[in-house]
């Protein structure tokens, strides 16, 4: 289960194809090459012939390949070779520094040669000794070094130089910066800013469950009797069958959080900015602080540093005062004026620094919690001044104040990147940009809903204004001047901002030099959606009209092209499959566009080609778009499609534009083998060799036979952008055999350039090109016209032809949808490899396949007439509370829209209350001010966007909500909720009210107060207004990925795939290292790649190593998605593992039962990962002894096992083994002989006799067998000879750590098997073996007995 962000296109694994291909073809090789050849592909995008393959991955990768025949910005082979040198240059070897800071010791700090000497100044403004300090300089020898100067550029800098510390004077705005500075140190454990979800501060609990660091204080230091001492009972509300899902445990008590308080207050003073006289005397700014004994103290802030002046409250007097206490720095001041801040500032840096690094680092994007504790206000003169001031970006390291964002976002796609150092700089800098862009875009959006910015046509009503701010321009998403009034108004408003995001998305993973998009971010806040762009320089001065040169503002009525725009978009055509195409414009000219007519493509003031409005870049999806006098296929006319859509601008996903493409091409190569087989057989046997099979399976054969073969097997690299996965047939492609045959086809866009040798094979590609679709006849190229079905486009007489075809080509993929994608997704979820806990992993896993959420009805629809449904309960659940959730959501956007902000919490209160508490009658409480000043408030009510009449929310009724919920679902999703109220709900599907206010909570941006509901109690509603704590923007925007880093990552994984864990190791340490070097020390692809880097740690036996990664990767998983993502959950679980196997077996069980929480209050019991979970919780509890709360745990996980996997499950097998186990333990042999049985019939029936399993499984039986007989003769001894029987004492032997250890590793699909070099020799056949098997199709054979469990060995998550 990936939980990667929202934006990783379904297909992933795009660069398998090429690592597995030249591993499985030349098997001679020895691996040592292999890996290098493997480097070389993977870090620079190869562009060489022989990775003709990964042409056009378009969706998510650069496509420099694609495009460098055209780009201009491919390199010669030689810069490919030099590709492998790049690698080391980043890990350049550092050296140490001895620094010396005025009043301390000097120390060693180590450094990189490309580290900028800022850098030396953020560590020592982190540094518990220096922290204190933020103005001064570094010197060498007396030179002042350069702030932004490298390391390595400085002369006479090298290992063991000495750097002073050197005091600088103040400047009003380094003053600024220091007190600041010390704000944040004073606030460095208050969790606040996390709870309200500012400077991308966020929430992690881990380290209260790790008692701190995982080091070796949780080892247990001496075996034995100390066994017994741990606490191993879980929590009432975790243990199996438990109805009660608490909320308070979701945040943990965290006893660093106690604020230990160092000063009452530090604030601005009254008496600012200083008069002129004393301006000239250096006073820069005044402050006034009342310290811990209550001392008030006025302070002024010089260029020489802080000092004590005479002024009070109410008179001012600048003098200092006697003694004044001059000192450099605010903290050294306030040491000697108060004892407890001296006290309590020390230790505080103490904790700070003893914290992980991971609590604290910001996160690139913000992540909002949905629960927070009541925290006290305390006064903040830093946050004060910053709500006031119109700080908007991060001025006070910027001059120049407002940042023009455009510039920045365009400047950093222009950087060169030609070469690994340049792309991780461009990277670097386009994601930073991005990030600091959503964050800027975020507040000003939250600005404009809250009404403080001016619009800049404030004439007009709320709905129709738009506004700038921090040069950002943000427009409100209803339907102005009627402009989508033919495509559904408001509805078509609402969707066309993030359809234009995802096209934004497409263009810039694209990444065409010289075609630039804007930054877009869609934030929803209080029911508004908000559209935020950066502005195109000049746009503001000039009409529309004036400006678009290509394209059309009236949705096709009038067309205009230009020829620089379609040599542009030509380039993007292949990845983003778009077909270029004529249309009519008003005078019935032909004008030819490469993109849909609502593309707008603008030449801004500063030269560069914009393209905007990309809402259309993905063809219509035909079965939500009826249109008058076309038929959809007969299956999907059953199911009920084409269906009524709320607007007309529904689109199919790039997912399934990808996948639909790579189906066709299947059937393309099917349909020419066939043929040419048939071919053949007609030709007279002169040929034995055969042309072509399924996948021209002979490669290394470059005979002249196979050349015809070759042209159609690869018949035109132009459409190998299909074959991104390892089924792809176009292995060949890779290998250097067939270049000669490849070279001619790869020049221009698809067309074979190569003539085929014979008119019969040319025929044959013809023959296969028309039945699939292909827009070429001579090669397999799929493109889409995305303006099909556009109301208001007309084509010109002479490409009808192709407009059928066009037609039929989107009726094929609106039906492979239904057809193909919902069925496939649902197999997934049957055989386990698609396993969503909540809403939002559920809607991941529909879009990996390209299902829009549009379908979850019908998605939901297809698992009731499945079969094996009871197998799917899961994942139904899972479904029908994210369409009721969505539904809810929809309905609340329009009801907070008709609510003003002084109700805002008692709105939302109502609303949670008629959705979620049992009580029937809920009435809305109004605010009591409201009701006195009607009259006054008139004039003010219609500043809120929308108007109408604001109380009209108070009448909602829980009856009337569910209606509205029911109604919502049939006309939205066309889906049947029998249902009038929540409790017939819960009731009906087995939902969990906690669950649904999660979902809805983060779906809607509400900040709820964590206490325990009582949602059940019929005489009282749940939420009360105080319970609403804030609410939050839900933000939307585009992810800049780090190419290279990705293409490590993949060929690591591709590597431990096949079994070479080293080398896998090495390389997702490289990719490691890309990250950070691109997003900085937190994200989730950083994540990802902690956690497998864990699990190989593991695996290859450094423990303590698997226990940090995993650790980070814990941490990091809190901080970046959330407390309780289902991802957190399993790398909590992952976590447990390494604990329990570096001997902390207390720490273990608490992260297994914190997980278990968190997985109840997601999704509940009823979920197959939670067999896996109380699995482990079993055999840790088994392991210390705690038998009887062990079977609570193990039982209920056959129970889980038996449900999802069917009882004759290997699963299921193995389940009743680890139950027999504990039975054997508590000497309860009978119960322990049948679960042991069950397991035997299970194996026997699944493996035969013959197998290992089965062996063992028979001989545990075997031993179970004696020990019962034993213990029955000692009975009998007793009975008949009372007290003085002769006893043989039994031997009951406590489970071994080691065996506990073996059997936790097998669970969690961790197999180790000891090996001989010989065998490993064999191992690497077998798998190469097998790779080509799988890539023939053929790999038929069931799963369930392969000897060596490869894929089961290391799944790669």
């Amino acid at each position: 289960m990936v939980s990667k962000t929202d934006d990783i296109p379904a297909s992933v694994p795009n660069c398998n194809p090429v690592d597995l291909a030249d591993e499985a073809g030349d098997g001679a090789q020895d691996s040592k090459e292999t890996s290098k050849t493997r480097l070389k592909d993977s870090c620079g995008c190869g562009h060489s012939a022989d990775t003709a393959m990964v042409n056009g991955d378009g969706a998510h990768e650069r496509t420099e390949e694609a495009e460098s025949k055209q780009d201009g910005n491919s390199e010669t082979d030689g810069g490919e070779e030099s590709n492998e040198q790049e690698v080391i240059v980043i890990q350049d070897t550092g050296f140490t520094v001895k620094i010396q800071a005025p009043g301390t010791e000097p120390f060693d700090l180590q450094v990189s040669p490309q580290e900028m000497v800022q850098e030396i100044h953020q560590v020592l403004m982190d540094r518990e000794d220096t922290c204190h300090r933020t103005c001064f300089s570094l010197q060498l020898d007396g030179n002042v070094l350069d702030n932004f100067a490298e390391l390595k550029s400085i002369e006479g800098l090298q290992e063991g130089s000495l750097l002073k510390v050197v005091e600088e004077p103040y400047t009003v705005r380094e003053a600024r910066i220091h007190v600041r500075h010390i704000r944040d140190l004073l606030k460095s454990l208050d969790p606040s800013d996390a709870y309200n979800g500012v400077d991308c501060n966020s929430l992690s609990f881990l380290s209260i469950f790790t008692d701190g660091d995982l080091g070796d204080s949780g080892k247990r230091k001496k075996k034995g009797n100390e066994l017994e001492q741990i606490d191993c009972t879980p929590p009432e509300h975790i243990l199996p069958g438990s109805k009660d899902r608490p909320l308070v445990p979701l945040q943990p008590h965290n006893k660093d959080w106690k604020p230990m308080q160092c000063l009452k207050v530090l604030t601005m003073s009254g008496w600012n900015p200083p008069p002129g006289n004393r301006k000239m005397h250096g006073d820069l700014m005044y402050l006034y602080m009342v310290t811990v004994e209550e001392r008030h103290v006025s302070i002024t802030a010089s260029t020489r540093g802080f000092y004590l002046n005479q002024s009070t409250t109410y008179t001012f007097n600048p003098k200092p005062s006697n003694p004044s206490f001059l000192s450099h720095s605010l903290v050294e001041l306030l040491s000697q004026i108060s004892p407890a801040f001296k006290k309590n500032f020390t230790a505080l840096q103490k904790r700070r620094v003893q914290r992980h690094p991971f609590e604290r680092i910001a996160t690139p994007f913000q992540v909002y919690s949905w629960t927070a504790p009541q925290v006290d206000h305390a006064m903040d003169c830093v946050r004060a001044e910053d709500a006031y001031t119109s700080r908007l970006g991060y001025e006070e390291h910027i001059p120049g104040q407002t940042r023009d964002w455009n510039e920045e976002l365009q400047t950093t796609r222009e950087l060169p990147r030609k070469n690994l150092p340049e792309r991780l700089l461009r990277e670097r800098a386009i994601f930073k940009v991005h990030s600091d862009f959503a964050a800027a875009a975020t507040r000003g959006a939250m600005a404009v809903i809250d009404g403080n910015v001016m619009a800049i046509n404030p004439g007009e009503e709320t709905r129709m204004q738009m506004f700038i701010w921090n040069n950002i321009f943000f427009s409100l998403g209803f339907d102005v001047r009627d402009h989508y009034r033919e495509l559904g108004g408001d509805a078509a408003a609402h969707a066309a901002p993030t359809n234009d995001l995802n096209g934004v998305r497409a263009y810039g993973a694209v990444d065409v030099e010289g075609l630039y998009t804007l930054g877009t971010v869609v934030v929803d806040y209080r029911g508004y959606r908000v559209t935020a762009q950066s502005i195109i320089p000049g746009i503001l001065e000039r009409e529309q009209e004036q400006s678009v040169i290509y394209g059309s503002i009236d949705f096709g009525k009038t067309v205009v092209s230009h020829s620089k725009y379609l040599e542009l978009l030509e380039k993007t055509s292949r990845p983003l499959k778009v077909q270029s195409h004529n249309v009519l414009n008003e005078k019935n000219e032909t004008v030819e566009l490469c993109s849909s007519v609502e593309c707008k493509g603008i030449i801004g003031n500063d030269g560069r080609h914009y393209i905007l409005d990309l809402l259309r870049t993905f063809p219509p999806d035909l079965n939500f778009l009826p249109v008058d006098g076309e038929e959809l296929p007969l299956e999907s006319r059953r199911q009920g499609f084409p269906r009524q859509h709320r607007h007309r601008l529904a689109c199919l996903r790039q997912e399934l534009i990808e996948a639909f493409v790579e189906h066709r091409y299947l059937l393309f190569m099917k349909m020419a083998a066939l043929q040419l087989m048939q071919q053949k057989a007609n030709k007279d046997a002169k040929n034995d060799v055969p042309a072509i099979t399924e996948t021209a399976e002979t490669p290394s054969e470059s005979n002249a036979d196979t050349t015809q073969t070759q042209t159609t097997a690869s018949d035109s690299p132009s459409a190998t952008e299909v074959s991104r996965d390892s089924t792809s047939q176009t292995e060949n492609n890779s290998k250097p055999a067939t270049n000669g045959h490849l070279e001619p086809t790869v020049t221009q866009n698809g067309e074979c350039k190569s003539p085929l040798e014979d008119p019969k094979s040319r025929e044959v590609v013809l023959n296969a090109c028309k039945a699939v679709g292909s827009i070429s006849n001579t090669s397999f190229d799929i493109r889409f016209n995305p303006d099909i079905f556009s109301p208001g486009v007309r084509f010109p007489d002479d490409s009808a032809d192709d407009v059928q075809k066009q037609k039929q080509l989107l009726k094929d993929a609106a039906f492979f949808l239904v057809s193909c994608q919902i069925p496939s997704l649902v197999k997934d979820c049957l055989d386990h490899s698609a396993l969503p806990m909540d809403g939002a992993t559920l809607t991941e896993s529909l879009h990996q396949r390209g299902i829009n959420v549009r379908y979850l009805g019908t998605v939901l629809e297809f698992v009731d007439k499945t079969p094996a449904k009871a197998q799917l309960e899961h994942f139904y659940r899972i479904g029908i509370g994210e369409l009721i959730t969505r539904c809810a959501k929809h309905i609340f956007k329009t009801y907070l829209q008709g609510v003003e902000l002084s109700a805002l919490s008692a709105a939302v209160s109502h609303f949670l209350n008629c959705f979620l508490s049992s009580f029937p009658d809920s009435v809305a409480h109004l605010p009591p001010d409201e009701l006195v000043s009607r009259r006054k408030s008139r004039k003010r009510r219609n500043r809120v966007p929308g108007g109408g009449d604001n109380t009209a929310w108070a009448s909602l009724t829980p009856n009337e909500l569910w209606k509205n919920i029911a109604s919502e679902a049939k006309s939205y999703y066309h889906f049947t909720i029998e249902c009038e109220s929540v409790d017939q709900v819960v009731e009906k599907y087995g939902l969990q009210k906690t669950t649904l206010l999660r979902e809805i909570s983060v779906k809607t941006g509400i900040q709820i107060l964590i206490k325990e509901y009582n949602f059940d109690s019929r005489h009282k509603p749940a939420f009360t207004e105080e319970d609403i704590l804030n609410i939050f923007p839900v933000v939307k925007h585009v992810n800049p990925k780090a190419s290279d880093a990705f293409h490590f990552f993949q060929s690591g994984q591709a590597k431990v795939q096949q079994g070479f864990l080293k080398e896998g190791c090495e390389l997702i340490n490289e990719a490691l290292n890309l990250f950070n070097n691109v997003y900085g020390a937190m994200h989730v692809e950083i994540c990802a790649c902690l956690r497998l880097l864990a699990r190989l740690n593991y695996i290859m036996g450094d423990h303590p190593e698997a226990l940090s990664n995993q650790q980070k990767a814990v941490l990091m998983s809190e901080r970046v998605l959330g407390i309780e993502h289902p991802n957190t959950i399993q790398e909590y679980m992952h976590l447990s593992l390494y604990c329990f196997a570096n001997g902390q077996l207390s720490t273990a069980l608490k992260l297994l039962y914190r997980a278990r929480y968190l997985m109840l209050l997601v999704s509940g019991e009823n979920h197959p990962e939670m067999a896996l979970l109380d699995s482990n919780i079993g055999l840790v509890l088994h392991g210390v002894m705690e038998y009887d709360l062990s079977l609570r745990f193990l039982e209920n996980a056959l129970t889980i096992n038996t449900k999802y996997h069917g009882s004759r499950s290997l699963k299921v097998a193995l389940s009743h083994h680890l139950v027999a186990r504990v039975y054997e333990s508590k000497a309860e042999f009978r119960s322990a002989l049948q679960h042991e049985k069950e397991g035997y019939t299970i194996y026997k029936n699944q493996m035969g006799e013959a197998h290992e399993k089965t062996r063992e499984s028979s001989e545990y039986l075997k031993y179970l067998t004696q020990q019962a007989v034993a213990l029955q003769r000692t009975m009998n001894e007793i009975y008949k000879n009372g007290s003085n029987a002769s006893i043989t004492p039994l031997k009951f032997t406590a489970p071994s750590m080691a065996s506990v250890l073996e059997q936790l590793n097998i669970i969690n699909g961790i197999i180790f098997i000891p090996l001989s070099q010989k065998d490993l020799e064999n191992l690497k056949a077998e798998v190469q073996r097998r790779q080509q098997l799988q890539e023939l199709g053929k790999s038929e054979e069931p799963t369930e007995d392969r000897p060596l469990e490869l894929e089961d060995k290391i799944p790669i998550d």
